[in-house]
């Protein structure tokens, strides 16, 4: 069993309340859960207003799986105009 962890920083621009961002924030927990199957959380930074840190997890029988289905969630989380995506930590054990 290999499980992979992923944590990208979001940054947001113009978000003038931490209502605004939160709706953002957890729509795009929804959207990853529903598209990519994977375990998501805002996992730190829950009361800045322009910067929040998710984590996700997956878990396969192989590593090259887990990075391909990383590279995708990267990717899309890139083309979400709503945030800036900044650093991306990933790790498989």
């Amino acid at each position: 069993m290999i499980v992979g962890v992923l944590t990208a920083h979001l940054h947001m621009q113009g978000i003038t309340s931490l209502k605004q961002k939160r709706s953002i924030v957890k729509s795009v927990i929804g959207r990853l859960k529903s598209r990519f199957n994977v375990s998501v959380a805002e996992v730190d930074r829950h009361e800045n207003k322009v910067y929040a840190i998710i984590g996700m997890s997956m878990v396969s029988n192989e590593t090259r799986y887990i990075n391909q289905r990383f590279d995708k969630i990267i990717e899309f989380m890139q083309g979400d105009g709503r945030f800036y995506l900044g650093q991306v930590e990933r790790e498989t054990f």
